[in-house]
């Protein structure tokens, strides 16, 4: 199959899919492959077009994790037109039948839409979808009879009701989340919709295997620019003692709890008496180059082991603007600091014009 039909399928804000576009062209030149974009304005995803092998490479070098605007990614084998089709499980079968040896046999299936308006409406479709297709795939030996956790995952990818796109990801290099979507409900007692940025980089920034150690009841935390408290929010319900700092007023249901010390001060001028602090989280309404450097310096001076914090983004060349973000971070910490360190930077679900970074010292 040439090259028209086959590349890297990249999930994304709709909105943001000429940053996404930016992105992968920058990691694929690292690679040494040289590919091209296609998107179109707020469709949600932008297609890499390059050849199978180079796309199979991609997916299996070229880390999710290390993608910002990148929510899902996957290898695209063909695209599937099911207009007035009424057998689609057949039209899917028959676009991923000639490449099976590139996935073998896949340990599961996801059937999935962009995140836009028009795609979301399939979304009742899709799971109906996936029970049908599941027991044609099997039948076809494209799918194991239960899920195979390291086994390859095959997407199917409804961008409108007449037209999917088809192939699979690595179950090692690959999102627990369908589309890259963390679903989460807004607490009601919560101060402000913030507090779900925080609940969603947890989630996506702490592996599940290792979050009873890093995030744990008895944790100190401190929080800068915490007015009204959505992030503090969620510290104190994972059972932490939080220094609220921020000279607005906290809300009085966190004071209540007993976890809170509210410090009245200038968040970039607060240092803790004690350098024990377990995380450091910050969403303060400033310049991102200076949020950055402040978020170092309290990594380099040892007031904390982790921390989570935002970077506004600029109208325009967004990619452009957090690749400069990130790499003077990671100068600092490789020219000041004498350990290891993880940087991750994502433009979470629950994020709009900003994007969420975590930073941290690896533990030797």
């Amino acid at each position: 199959m040439s090259g028209s039909n086959t590349g890297i399928i990249l999930l994304c804000r709709a909105g943001f899919e000429g940053d996404c576009a930016a992105e992968i062209q920058d990691k694929t030149a690292q690679l040494g492959v040289f590919g091209y974009c296609q998107t179109q304005p707020d469709q949600g995803y932008v297609t890499y077009h390059c050849q199978l092998e180079e796309a199979d490479h991609i997916a299996r070098k070229l880390e999710l994790k290390e993608l910002v605007f990148a929510r899902e990614m996957l290898v695209q084998l063909g695209a599937v037109k099911l207009a007035g089709v009424e057998d689609r499980a057949k039209e899917v079968i028959a676009a991923l039948k000639p490449h099976q040896e590139s996935f073998g046999l896949a340990g599961e299936l996801r059937v999935e839409t962009p995140d836009t308006n028009e795609a979301n409406q399939l979304s009742k479709f899709c799971r109906k979808f996936s029970v049908p297709l599941r027991q044609a795939l099997r039948k076809e030996e494209l799918l194991s009879h239960k899920p195979l956790a390291k086994r390859p995952l095959l997407h199917v990818l409804f961008v409108n009701s007449a037209h999917a796109l088809v192939g699979y990801s690595y179950s090692y290099n690959q999102t627990p989340h369908h589309g890259g979507i963390v679903r989460l409900r807004m607490p009601k007692d919560a101060p402000s919709r913030s507090t779900l940025k925080l609940d969603e980089a947890f989630q996506v920034f702490v592996p599940e295997h290792e979050q009873e150690k890093r995030i744990h009841a008895g944790m100190k935390a401190v929080d800068l620019g915490a007015a009204p408290g959505g992030w503090t929010y969620q510290l104190v319900r994972r059972g932490m003692m939080v220094q609220a700092v921020d000279n607005g007023p906290m809300a009085e249901s966190l004071m209540e709890t007993g976890q809170v010390q509210h410090i009245q001060e200038d968040g970039f001028k607060f240092r803790p008496k004690r350098r024990n602090i377990n995380w450091l989280v910050c969403d303060m309404v400033e310049k991102p180059a200076r949020v950055g450097e402040l978020m170092t310096d309290w990594l380099l001076d040892g007031h904390c082991q982790e921390a989570i914090f935002n970077l506004k983004l600029p109208m325009r060349q967004r990619y452009a603007a957090v690749k400069e973000y990130l790499e003077q971070i990671k100068d600092q910490l490789q020219t000041e600091g004498t350990k290891p360190f993880e940087i991750q930077a994502k433009h979470l679900y629950h994020d709009r014009e900003e994007i969420t970074v975590h930073l941290r010292w690896v533990p030797r």
